[in-house]
């Protein structure tokens, strides 16, 4: 059975590999295992161990603690799944939700300066609404 942490977890790894766009197979080359591997890891049907996390982390150019971060509340998400955004967005975890996470990574492959622009205009329309 799937512990709801080994979920979340799970999940976390998709996202950030997700948001600096990188393949199952890519993920497993940097770290030396098979991209079937990083499939269970994604889905929680394996439990990634410490030393492998530590190496994930190190591919995803982020702390251990990435991982971990808003694993309070989860239980929430798990029993009201037509909340899933609006807790996500509650508790600060936008990247649990699909679009905000597509969103970012749209915006950050624009050129710096032209996103520069569209951030001034994001919070020039955010202060109108």
């Amino acid at each position: 059975m799937k512990h709801r942490v080994d979920v979340h977890v799970g999940k976390r790894i998709r996202h950030r590999r997700w948001m600096v766009g990188m393949t199952q197979q890519q993920l497993g080359d940097l770290i030396g295992i098979k991209f079937q591997q990083i499939q269970k890891y994604e889905t929680g049907m394996n439990r990634v161990s410490a030393s492998r996390l530590w190496d994930i982390s190190s591919a995803l150019d982020v702390p251990v603690s990435f991982f971990f971060e808003g694993a309070n509340g989860e239980d929430i998400a798990e029993h009201q799944p037509d909340m899933v955004t609006e807790v996500a967005v509650a508790r600060g975890d936008l990247l649990a939700d699909k679009e905000a996470l597509e969103l970012v990574r749209s915006y950050y492959s624009i050129p710096e300066e032209q996103r520069k622009r569209l951030f001034e205009l994001a919070r020039v329309l955010s202060d109108a609404a």
